[in-house]
């Protein structure tokens, strides 16, 4: 499951939803919610790990200097994190396209 965000065509920006459609499938509102703000938070720790293991990568070049070094594949991938969607428009696109899967906790 790792990187799956990098495929989905989501906005870059938040746009008013018709809340109505956000129920249909699970029958509340909250339990949608819930779900988007699940998935959200699975992306983001996705991102932040990939980000990360970058970052490890250039940790090593800067270790000796006081200066600061500019290297220009950093620089590029910190440009390419920041234009990425947020994690909560990311899930919100999968919920739309149904790509998340979810199940209830079975009740006695």
């Amino acid at each position: 499951m790792k990187a799956e965000y990098k495929n989905i065509k989501a906005d870059y920006e938040a746009i008013t939803r018709n809340l109505r459609e956000f129920d249909k499938e699970t029958g509340n509102i909250y339990k949608t919610v819930y779900i988007l703000s699940r998935r959200a938070n699975q992306i983001a720790a996705e991102i932040k790990d990939e980000l990360t293991q970058k970052m490890k990568e250039f940790a090593g070049m800067n270790d000796g200097s006081e200066e600061v070094y500019e290297n220009r594949e950093q620089i590029e991938w910190a440009k390419y994190y920041e234009q990425i969607p947020k994690p909560t428009l990311l899930a919100i696109k999968e919920f739309e396209d149904g790509q998340i899967y979810y199940r209830e906790n079975e009740e006695d």
